[in-house]
């Protein structure tokens, strides 16, 4: 009798971590095959008016900085700056919105939006990875949360909690 119900909850169990892991499966795979949400676009678009903002506040900036969500980034990124001394764009990693899209829209856009307005004011370093003391306080600026200059990869773990 013991052993049976022993089986049966072994069964049980194996059937309900299969589900889970099926399920799992599924959401990640429509993550990956369909672009984000429209509520996490217009999040992403309500910070982009924001930023623009503080950078002709402060700047005297008043052209837009394409902001493009990218499949192809290694997981490794976050998000990038880029410029080829014409175009500046800011790319952000669409895998790292399924772990925390707060962290990716508060902390890494107005990070890399910093990246974006050093190079739009002609301020191209790669000195300590282009997180100098200017880029810091544009980060500051423009409402970053974290504009440390070395990063803490406990922050990055923590910031993704939701509460923290």
């Amino acid at each position: 009798m013991f052993i049976k119900r022993l089986q049966i909850l072994f069964f049980t169990v194996t059937l309900l971590a299969l589900i889970i892991l099926g399920y799992n499966w599924y959401k990640n795979y429509q993550f990956n095959t369909n672009p984000l949400s429209k509520e996490i676009m217009q999040r992403i678009h309500q910070k982009e008016l924001m930023l623009k903002q503080k950078a002709k506040e402060y700047y005297s900036i008043n052209t837009s900085i394409p902001i493009l969500i990218s499949n192809k980034m290694p997981s490794r990124l976050f998000g990038v700056a880029t410029t080829n001394g014409k175009k500046i764009a800011v790319y952000l990693n669409k895998k790292r919105f399924q772990e925390s899209v707060d962290y990716m829209i508060d902390n890494v856009l107005p990070h890399e939006y910093a990246h974006a307005i050093m190079f739009k004011l002609g301020f191209l370093t790669n000195k300590n990875g282009g997180h100098t003391i200017k880029w810091q306080q544009i980060c500051i600026n423009l409402g970053g949360i974290k504009c440390d200059r070395f990063v803490n990869h406990e922050d990055i773990l923590i910031n993704k909690i939701p509460g923290y």
